[in-house]
């Protein structure tokens, strides 16, 4: 496929009109168009790199938010919410986690997040084709300090070139400050460590992260549900790698765009300083390889489109009207407007619309996908906090 007449963005403050093409799920400036190649005029639209979603529980995504109310640190909420036969997690629990994770994947979709780094273990539904966006494979993790005995092992079984992904630092206590320490004691605070969440960093902390290199994974909405604070400015103008996470919905009731929008209030960050802590900082931190963060000659073609109004692309994500998903070169969600300009078969088959943020259609069995988590969890479930509705197109 050429995608043509779009603006394309160079960075969080620049685009140009360029065409391109799209081939064996890549991104293609050069070349002279092909016999027989199908041309999508995007005219109008702006054209982002897929964003990175830096923490996300996939599974856990149709939870409503439970707690009670403000933590000191992350084992006391583990302590009150962990009832795994009592209402509502048993019921949510006998959801097949295929399905769960489908859902989760789903909220990223349609919020224009094209990769996930999923904070549990790889699942094989991952590599399907049907499944909605990338989620990282080349990552090692471990819960925590309190909830992993075998971290030090863990992180050293990761290959190096890989980051390695804990929580830590979960908290407003001494408990919660004291883990940036004594992972560096361990050895296991280093320049591929990603820390999710460090609500409790204070100045000695962020200087051993600066000096270590660390990255941070940060997921100021949860942070705020939990513990009422989240990170410092200081840590968010020092400097070092910071990427933006949802969390899941047992902790937030939100997705990526709703993280977006929470993060520019709360960090009170310039729209380019966003825009880069879901594009190449996020690729930075986790590492992530062929070109993802951002579009350029032989990268992977993840792509987002919105209407282009003359802003630049870090302004773009304060509207946020997503008008078309592609990842690795394949259309996973469009609205009918794009729909209307695609000459060739697209795929997209069913449709759903989600509350407050439009109608697309897309390639996954919406309709099954509904009547089996209706069958379980009846017919007012909500996905991240939203409402989902689904037709046949």
């Amino acid at each position: 496929m050429r995608i043509t007449g779009a603006q394309v963005a160079i960075d969080a403050t620049n685009a140009a009109q360029r065409d391109f093409r799209v081939r064996n799920g890549r991104v293609e400036f050069s070349g002279m168009s092909q016999p027989g190649e199908e041309v999508l005029d995007l005219s109008g639209y702006l054209i982002l790199p897929g964003l990175i979603n830096a923490h996300d529980h996939l599974e856990l995504n149709l939870f409503p938010q439970l707690g009670s109310g403000r933590y000191t640190n992350a084992r006391a909420w583990a302590e009150e919410i962990y009832r795994p036969d009592a209402s509502p997690v048993k019921e949510h629990l006998a959801l097949g986690k295929r399905i769960r994770l489908l859902w989760g994947g789903l909220k990223n979709l349609l919020s224009g997040a094209t990769t996930v780094a999923h904070h549990n273990p790889y699942d094989e539904s991952f590599d399907e084709p049907g499944y909605p966006v990338r989620v990282v494979k080349r990552l090692g993790w471990a819960h925590s300090l309190d909830f992993s005995p075998d971290l030090v092992t863990r992180y050293h079984e990761t290959p190096q070139a890989w980051p390695f992904v804990v929580h830590a630092a979960e908290g407003t206590d001494r408990h919660a400050r004291s883990e940036i320490a004594r992972l560096d004691q361990l050895g296991v605070l280093t320049d591929r460590t990603v820390l999710v969440h460090a609500v409790a960093v204070e100045r000695q902390e962020l200087e051993l992260l600066q000096t270590r290199r660390s990255a941070l994974a940060w997921c100021p909405t949860s942070n705020l549900s939990l513990y009422g604070e989240t990170l410092r400015r200081s840590v968010l103008k020092s400097g070092l790698r910071i990427a933006l996470g949802t969390d899941s919905a047992m902790t937030n009731q939100g997705d990526f765009c709703d993280e977006m929008d929470a993060a520019r209030t709360i960090g009170r960050l310039e729209p380019a300083e966003l825009y880069e802590m879901v594009t190449v900082k996020a690729a930075r931190a986790l590492r992530l390889n062929e070109g993802r963060g951002s579009i350029r000659e032989g990268g992977v073609a993840d792509l987002i489109a919105l209407p282009h109004r003359g802003q630049t692309p870090a302004a773009a994500l304060e509207q946020m009207q997503i008008e078309m998903v592609m990842v690795a070169g394949c259309m996973k969600l469009a609205s009918e407007r794009v729909l209307e300009r695609r000459t060739g078969s697209h795929g997209l088959s069913h449709t759903i619309e989600l509350e407050g943020r439009g109608r697309w259609y897309t390639c996954v069995d919406m309709p099954s996908l509904c009547r089996q988590t209706i069958d379980v969890l009846g017919p007012d479930f909500r996905m991240a906090g939203k409402r989902v509705t689904s037709g046949v197109a």
